[in-house]
């Protein structure tokens, strides 16, 4: 079993984008997913910072200081990108404009909870920013996370243990070692990396997953 890199992964989850999809990348490890893009598909990325239509990040000295995503990242913008007011962003946000959010994780439960805000350990720096605007505003939710942490605990739980950021607002998840659906019936696998079984994976995992090949 080989997982996937984080290039990998965000090659994975720009796949799943749709033309004309409004999409916003989420701070961290999404941002990855703008360098992804399929070349000819339109898609409209927009940062919470007050940005529509960014584009990929800007080559090694070719950087704008004033042009920069929610992250604090350098970033491009396409032809007919713009600039507005954050209170405008928030709004875009927070009234079902956007068609998908790609977020990172803390923790994923199998009713698609988020947890990706703060770890609850009192050293942590909490870092909430727009990620619970995005989890009910957008339409759909995307989750791009390693499937463990450092410690090897998985990210995917039966019930979240840290604060939340969403109930029952995430539509699938994106790992190093699996894509899966949150269904009404529980988690069900779309992919997994070559050499893993689905067992493995569902120890792995450490919580019941549906398997549809079955």
């Amino acid at each position: 079993m080989k997982r996937l890199t984080r290039e990998q992964m965000a090659q994975r989850v720009a796949r799943d984008i749709p033309e004309g999809a409004y999409v916003n990348l989420g701070i961290g490890l999404p941002t990855l997913v703008a360098n992804h893009l399929p070349a000819g598909r339109e898609i409209l990325l927009h940062s919470e910072n007050g940005v529509l239509g960014m584009g990929p990040a800007p080559p090694a000295g070719a950087e704008d200081p004033d042009l920069i995503n929610a992250g604090k990242q350098p970033v491009t913008l396409r032809d007919g990108g713009c600039y507005f007011h954050h209170a405008d962003s928030f709004a875009m946000m927070r009234g079902g404009h956007l068609d998908i959010c790609v977020l990172g994780g803390f923790q994923v439960s199998v009713t698609g909870d988020l947890a990706n805000w703060h770890t609850g350990e009192p050293d942590a720096i909490p870092a909430v920013g727009g990620a619970m605007d995005l989890a009910i505003g957008a339409k759909q939710v995307f989750v791009m996370m390693e499937h463990h942490t450092k410690q090897g605990v998985s990210k995917i739980v039966g019930r979240c243990s840290y604060p939340l950021t969403g109930i029952a607002c995430v539509s699938r998840i994106y790992t190093d070692l699996a894509v899966l659906d949150v269904t009404p019936h529980g988690l069900s696998v779309v992919d997994i990396v070559d050499g893993l079984s689905f067992d493995e994976l569902q120890r792995l995992s450490g919580v019941p997953l549906i398997n549809p090949r079955a």
